[in-house]
């Protein structure tokens, strides 16, 4: 096995090798061989795979701009590069795309707004698409096969909802799991298959994007905050058992945690977890190109696959952790008083 791996390695630095020189002079980067790290960790109005030669491997997305004098527009991203240096910029019907990936209007004093489907929005939905696919496809086989043991996908997905059902939504939430489970289930399955698709080359990073990891907090937060009871109000702003005294001290932090920590905790958790994978397997990546040495090749290819080793459990444990903190916070603001779960 260890001689596979080592093997592997030396063909996949050889590889890159071979191809670095071209892929820098095509790309115009010579003078800084690591920026595809942040390219790759940003959102973009294009979705770039690879460079082989001098060949740009990109799918062109839609720009969809809404204004008030002109309405709904479409155009292609490709409308707004330059074929020669292959970077944004070229104005197009009065738009252009700057050095950040922003639509920028030529007037300035336009308002527009940027609907577009950007590399991001085009991971959400193709994992989406995975999700709706492996629950349908389980879904269908025990409509056929009802008394049946089951099989194919949904021999693959029954454990994992199991798993969420057993471990994270009834010992959190209590007697009222069933009416959060479905959530939990679909916020694991969104976050852990957009952890590993995001592994594979040249695809998004859609669960690193902190916007992404901010709207499955703040759901969380606005499901806790929604269903939370008496007693979970009471515990905020009037903590029983507590000197009257401190309650100014303690009835601040305790609105904080609620209203900030929890739900920032949340967000960063996730976002940093997954960005900082990234970046680190791309460092390594870009190590290559810097010191352009077969051995530098072969160690860092043999720490890329290590590190996408470590990637794979963390892809898994992000999941978790994030579907298990928000069992937790919805089963502190839905337990009954005195009631252990």
């Amino acid at each position: 096995m260890v001689r596979k791996v080592i093997k592997l390695s030396i063909l996949m630095s050889v590889v890159l090798l071979t191809f670095s020189a071209a892929v820098m002079a095509a790309s115009g980067e010579d003078e800084d061989k690591t920026s595809f790290i942040m390219h790759h960790i940003k959102d973009s109005h294009e979705w770039h795979f690879a460079t082989v030669g001098h060949t740009h491997v990109t799918l062109s997305l839609p720009v969809i701009v809404y204004s008030s004098d002109r309405g709904v527009e479409f155009y292609s991203s490709s409308a707004f590069v330059d074929p020669d240096t292959h970077h944004f910029g070229v104005e197009h019907n009065g738009y252009y795309i700057d050095e950040h990936d922003k639509l920028q209007s030529v007037d300035e004093s336009r308002s527009f707004t940027d609907l577009s489907i950007t590399k991001n929005v085009a991971m959400l939905i193709l994992v989406l698409a995975v999700i709706f696919y492996l629950m349908l496809s389980a879904s269908s086989y025990y409509k056929k096969h009802p008394n049946k043991a089951p099989k194919g996908i949904a021999s693959f997905i029954e454990p994992i909802v199991i798993f969420v059902r057993d471990e994270i939504a009834r010992p959190n939430i209590g007697p009222k799991y069933k009416k959060f489970t479905p959530y939990l289930l679909t916020l694991f399955f969104f976050i852990w298959i957009g952890n590993l698709l995001g592994l594979l080359p040249g695809a998004a990073n859609l669960t690193g994007n902190i916007a992404v990891t901010a709207t499955l907090a703040m759901i969380t937060f606005f499901i806790t905050n929604l269903n939370g009871n008496k007693e979970y109000w009471k515990h905020i702003f009037a903590t029983p058992g507590v000197p009257k005294a401190i309650l100014p001290i303690l009835v601040p932090v305790e609105i904080l945690g609620a209203f900030v920590t929890k739900p920032a905790a949340l967000m960063v958790r996730l976002f940093v977890a997954i960005t900082a994978g990234h970046i680190v397997i791309l460092s390594f990546i870009g190590l290559i190109f810097v010191f352009e040495s077969y051995a530098v090749g072969v160690a860092s290819t043999l720490m890329i696959v290590f590190i996408n080793v470590i990637e794979l459990l963390v892809a898994t444990i992000q999941a978790y952790v994030f579907t298990l903190f928000s069992a937790m916070y919805i089963g502190s603001a839905v337990a009954e008083h005195g009631h252990e779960h």
